[in-house]
Order: C-alpha cells, then sequence, then structure tokens
C-alpha cells in the first residue's frame, strides 16, 4: 500500500514485500538478512576475542621463530638475547594497547588509526595510515595462513609440496565463513580459539613445571637449523634486526578499535575489556614461549617450527597431546586470517564512504557484511600466497612496517587530540566526524602517554624498515605512498562528479527542446526491429533508421524488406567497404552532433532480443550491446534499448 510521506503526496512511500528466493548462496553463505537485524549480528567479549584478537594471538606462534631466525646468524650462543628481547617488546605491546585503549573509548564508532589520524592529523596522515593498514590486513593473512601450513607441515611433512595449494584453500574457506556474518564467523571459530589458548597454557605452564623441577630436558633429534645468513657475530644491528622481527606479536593489538561498531552496547567498554584480556593471554604466552624455547635448545628451522620443538618436548613425543597443540595452533593460524577479514572490509568501506576508495566497498551484503571488501581480500592474499610460495620467512620482511606506521600515526593523534582537549573550557564541546571534544582535567598525562607511545613505536618503524628494508621492506615503503596517490586520484574524481552534479548555482533544466531526432541502427528487418521502430515513432515524427551495408547481398534483402515493413521511415544506407560496423556508425552520428539545432535532443534506439535462455547469447553477435558500449560515451546522445524477448523455437539473428 502506498502512503504519503510527511502528508506530501507528490513523495508516496511503500514497503516491498519481496523477498529473494532460495539459491545456491543461501546453502553457503546463509539466507538474506533484513536491515532491521543489524542489531542482532552484533557480539559480546567472548566472540569478539575470537574474532578480533586471533590475528594477534596466533603472533605467539611465530614470533620468537622469527627472533630465533635473526640470531641463528651469530651462533646458537645468541640465542640467550631471546628472552630480554621479548620483554622489550612485551613493555611496547603494554604501551601500545594503554593507548588503544584510549582510542576505543574517544571513538566509539570505530576506525582506529584513520579515524584519529583523520580527525586530528589531517586527510594524508589518515590516508597514509589506512593504506599501511589495508597492506597489513592482507599480509596477515597471507603470513597466518601460511604459518599455519607450515605448522601441518611440521607433523605431516609429506605435505610439503602442497603447502600453497593447502595455503590458498584456507583462505577461500575463512572468507565463505566471513561471508556468513560477523556472529556467525565468531561462533565458528570461538571454540578453536579458546582451544589454542587453553592447549598453549598447558604447554608453557606444564613446561615451566618440568623445568622447575628439572625434567624438562632438551629437544631431541633437532631439526637441522637454518641459516638465512652468517655474520660470526653478535652486533647492535643484528639485535636491532631480531627486535624487528619479533615486534611482528603486536600485529593485531589495534584491531578491536577498529572494529568497536561489532560489539554488543555498551560497545566502548566491552571492547576495551576484550582488548585487555587479548594483551594479557598475548603477553604471557610469548613470553613464556620465548622462556621456554631457549630452555630446550630449540633452533631456527623450515623444516620445523619452534612450537612443534616445544610441544615435542614438554610432552615427550608425538603423542595425542602433541598432535592437539600442532593443531590447534594450526587452526588458529589460519583463524588469524579471520581478524583481517573482519576489520579489512570495515576500514576500506570507511575509506569508500569518504571517498578515497570505489563507492562499492560500502555495500553490505546479504549477510549484512561488506562482501566486496571480504571477496577483494581473499584475492589479493591468495595471490601474495602463490608469488611467495607460502613461506613465512619470506612474507615477514614486507609484515609489520605497515602496522608500526599506523600505531605511530593513532598515537600521535591522540596526543594531539589531548592537546586540543586541553585548550577547551570547562563545559565547551566541539563535536568533530569522530567524536566529541570534552574539557578533561588529566588531558596531560594522556597527552605524555600517547606521545611517548607515538615515540616508541616510531623508533620500532624505523628499525624494522632499515633492518628489513633489504630483504623486502622497500616493496611496502614503495608500495604505501603509491596507495596513498591512487586513494587521492579516486577521492578528486568522486569530487569532480559531485561538482559537475551538484544542484547548487543550478539555474533549472533548460527550455523544452524544439526538436528530437531518432536514429535507429539496424542489422537486419526482423520482428525486433519493427518493435524498436514502433517506439521510436512514439518518440518522434523524425525518425532516421541507419543500415550499415557490409555484404551487398544482405543489403538488397533489407531495402526489400524495407519497402514492405517501413512504414514510410526513411531509411540510410552506409557503405563500409573495410567491414567496420561500428566506426561507419559513429562518423555519420559525430557529423549529425556537429551539425545539430540549438535545444536538439539526439536519441539513438537500439533493438535487442533477448534469448529464452541465457546461453543462446554466446550464439549471437550482441551487436547491439557493442553499440550501447560505444555510443554511451558520446556527449549529446541518448542511447535506449528497446528489448524484444524471443521463446524457444522463434529465435532469430539480430
Amino acid at each position: 500500500m502506498l502512503t504519503p510521506e510527511n502528508n506530501q503526496t507528490e513523495i508516496m512511500r511503500r514497503e516491498s514485500d519481496y523477498k529473494p528466493p532460495r539459491s545456491l548462496s543461501h546453502w553457503l553463505i546463509g539466507r538474506p538478512l533484513s536491515t532491521s537485524d543489524a542489531p542482532h549480528q552484533t557480539i559480546g567479549k567472548a566472540v569478539g576475542l575470537a574474532v578480533f584478537a586471533s590475528d594477534a594471538l596466533s603472533s605467539t606462534a611465530y614470533a620468537t621463530q622469527e627472533i630465533l631466525g635473526v640470531l641463528a646468524a651469530a651462533g646458537t650462543l645468541a640465542y640467550g638475547y631471546v628472552f630480554p628481547i621479548s620483554i622489550a617488546i612485551i613493555i611496547l605491546l603494554a604501551i601500545v594497547t594503554i593507548s588503544y585503549e584510549q582510542t576505543i573509548h574517544a571513538y566509539p564508532g570505530g576506525g582506529g588509526a584513520y579515524i584519529v589520524a583523520r580527525d586530528n592529523l589531517g586527510e594524508l596522515p589518515a590516508q597514509t595510515a589506512g593504506a599501511a593498514l589495508l597492506t597489513d590486513y592482507i599480509l596477515t593473512v597471507a603470513v597466518s595462513v601460511s604459518s599455519g601450513v607450515a605448522q601441518i607441515v611440521s607433523a605431516y611433512p609429506r605435505l610439503f609440496d602442497y603447502r600453497v595449494e593447502l595455503a590458498v584453500g584456507a583462505v577461500l574457506f575463512v572468507m565463505l565463513v566471513n561471508l556468513r556474518g560477523v556472529k556467525e564467523s565468531g561462533a565458528a571459530f570461538a571454540i578453536p580459539t579458546y582451544f589454542f589458548v587453553i592447549m598453549m597454557f598447558s604447554a608453557v605452564g606444564f613446561g615451566m613445571f618440568r623445568y622447575l623441577t628439572g625434567s624438562l630436558g632438551k629437544v631431541v633429534d633437532p631439526p637441522e637449523l637454518t641459516l638465512l645468513h652468517t655474520i660470526g657475530a653478535l652486533t647492535p644491528f643484528l639485535i636491532l634486526h631480531a627486535f624487528a622481527n619479533g615486534t611482528t606479536a603486536l600485529t593485531g593489538v589495534e584491531a578491536i578499535s577498529n572494529g568497536i561498531t561489532a560489539f554488543k552496547e555498551p560497545r566502548s567498554r566491552n571492547a576495551g575489556i576484550t582488548l585487555i584480556w587479548m594483551s594479557i593471554i598475548l603477553g604471557s604466552l610469548f613470553l613464556g614461549i620465548s622462556y621456554l624455547t631457549g630452555r630446550i635448545g630449540a633452533v631456527f628451522s623450515e623444516q620445523e617450527t619452534i612450537i612443534s620443538q616445544l610441544a615435542r618436548t614438554v610432552f615427550n613425543g608425538r603423542g595425542i597431546l602433541y598432535i592437539s597443540t600442532i593443531w590447534a595452533t594450526t587452526v588458529v593460524l589460519i583463524m588469524a586470517a579471520n581478524t583481517a577479514f573482519a576489520d579489512f572490509p570495515r576500514l576500506g568501506a570507511l575509506h569508500a564512504g569518504d571517498g578515497f576508495l570505489p563507492r562499492q566497498l560500502t555495500f553490505r551484503g546479504s549477510r549484512l557484511v561488506y562482501s566486496n571488501g571480504i571477496i577483494t581480500l581473499a584475492i589479493i592474499a591468495s595471490a601474495l600466497i602463490v608469488i611467495f610460495r607460502a613461506s613465512v620467512t619470506r612474507l615477514i620482511p614486507l609484515y609489520a612496517i605497515g602496522v608500526f606506521l599506523s600505531f605511530t600515526l593513532s598515537q600521535g593523534g591522540m596526543a594531539r587530540r589531548w592537546w586540543k582537549i586541553g585548550h577547551l573550557k570547562e563545559g565547551e564541546e566541539v563535536v568533530e566526524p569522530g567524536s566529541t571534544l570534552r574539557y578533561q582535567q588529566n588531558w596531560r598525562f594522556k597527552m605524555v602517554v600517547n606521545s611517548f607511545g607515538a615515540l616508541c613505536t616510531s623508533i620500532v618503524a624505523i628499525v624494522f624498515a632499515v633492518t628489513k628494508f633489504r630483504e623486502g621492506a622497500w616493496v611496502v615503503l614503495i608500495l604505501t605512498p603509491m596507495l596513498v596517490m591512487i586513494f587521492f586520484r579516486i577521492h578528486y574524481h568522486y569530487k569532480d562528479l559531485a561538482h559537475s552534479l551538484s544542484l547548487e548555482d543550478f539555474a533549472g533544466v533548460p527550455a523544452r527542446q524544439t526538436r528530437h531526432r531518432v536514429i535507429m541502427p539496424v542489422s537486419g528487418v526482423h520482428q525486433g526491429t519493427l518493435d524498436g521502430l514502433h517506439y521510436a515513432r512514439l518518440l518522434s515524427s523524425d525518425v532516421t533508421v541507419v543500415h550499415i551495408s557490409i555484404d551487398p547481398a544482405e543489403t538488397e534483402k533489407v531495402q526489400k524488406k524495407w519497402v514492405t515493413w517501413g512504414e514510410g521511415t526513411r531509411l540510410v544506407i552506409l557503405d563500409s567497404p573495410y567491414r567496420l560496423f561500428v566506426e561507419p556508425l559513429l562518423e555519420y552520428l559525430k557529423e549529425i552532433i556537429d551539425h545539430r539545432q540549438p535545444n536538439e535532443t539526439i536519441t539513438v534506439v537500439v533493438p535487442q532480443f533477448i534469448p529464452s535462455k541465457r546461453w543462446h547469447n554466446l550464439l549471437h553477435m550482441r551487436t547491439a550491446e557493442v553499440l550501447r558500449t560505444e555510443l554511451l560515451s558520446k556527449h549529446g546522445v541518448v542511447v535506449t534499448d528497446v528489448p524484444y524477448h524471443v521463446e524457444d523455437g522463434h529465435t532469430h539473428e539480430e
């Protein structure tokens, strides 16, 4: 039923009763959800930990290993620095956690580093933070899934040659689960996440107990040591290099601040508590693994991971507890990609909403998730896995620079925000796009905390860029500015388009045209042609039918039929000695456009038959589509399709 809108009879509103019919996609990702279901798709703290913390928690499976991989260049004696380096990383984790906890409460609408930088530092820093984070999320999927497959290969070496196929398959699986919705993906991944936490705390806890009681021992039959390079001496540069590798443990800490809107109310409180839970679990496991790695004499190897060496040493072989630990680690590493799948589409939608990425990324799919962003992430990450052959060691140098750059911009933006708050009067409010500023007495302390955090993370970003430059970090250092340039090019296009379409200072539509000329190209004379002619004559009495003559015999048939069926309408035959169809027609139209009268409208009517079965389209030339594509780019020309539906047994060539 139609109802007036605000008692205005010229504006009517009607609620559609249409429901999407069942299809294959419903079986894969579930039935479509109504927009009104959105509030019911939010998640609590327990599920939120599984959705947004799996990336950070899973990094404990490879962060220690990456530290060892660098220190191995100076010999096994350098392994003694693993634990001190890990302590330094945990201190950095505490600084970043405190900063993002403040960000969560200051920006309850989510957006993390992007929104903070946009509101406080300007568009260029915001787009830089966004580009860095988007790149990091892509690498999160590639690194975490590749690391998960490495765990499987450690337990089942025969699968080594199939690691790329396994990794791509895992990415597609996680993509499919995320297309089902945030709530569903969180529920599906919650049990594996908590199983991983239980198994890792069991391994670390039991390992510490055995070490304290003197029964732990060393790794039995350790794998062959893998040396990426040899320098023979421990240098400050090498320690910084190892520290930079270990900071991959902090990737994913920002994820919760980007996805606040996914939490149930009170959003900020639930997200903040989840962040603290995540940091405590992450810090405890990372320190425990790093400490025990030195005690058991584990070595860096591409054939067997540190987690595998630790688990079989703690649990005395490859029994059920070992297998459970390996599978729990594998699953959570693959699930770490889920964090990126939850945040990449949201961040992409924010960029697109501001006009810096294609608008299609703002559209929610049938399950109320940003489906286009999810699919885009899966495609790019799969391509990286194929290019780098699912090697964690080859992918790591590209990793973490982006996240620490975003850490720095986020904390710098928060420091700037506290400075602005400190210059407000009590009771004064300033509304910004992402938050509302109100005076706070402790603004100086918070500004110092965020400034110190920005300093620390900027130093780490520089260290990472310098130490990893030759190993591939230069790719990210070039890619990020390129992405920012692309963002601004997209933004300028949308701004120019909006300016061209704006109604401001618009004087209205010009007076009604005094002449309407209709041109209808035809390749033959049949029922579809006559349908198009009938419509063309409804538009105007000035109708010209154009036939491009390529085959003289066919042209003669067209002429004879037109005399019978053309109803006296003018027919122009354009001879094409080079057997071209579109180009002579475009030249003819250009001549008419160049000589048209003022206020004259030219409409090109294109008859197009529609077969009853889609696959029948493969059997025909589809000239109407070619014409439409070419003519739409011509100024001053209106293109109108006239479809003619053909039933089985009555199909005629266009």
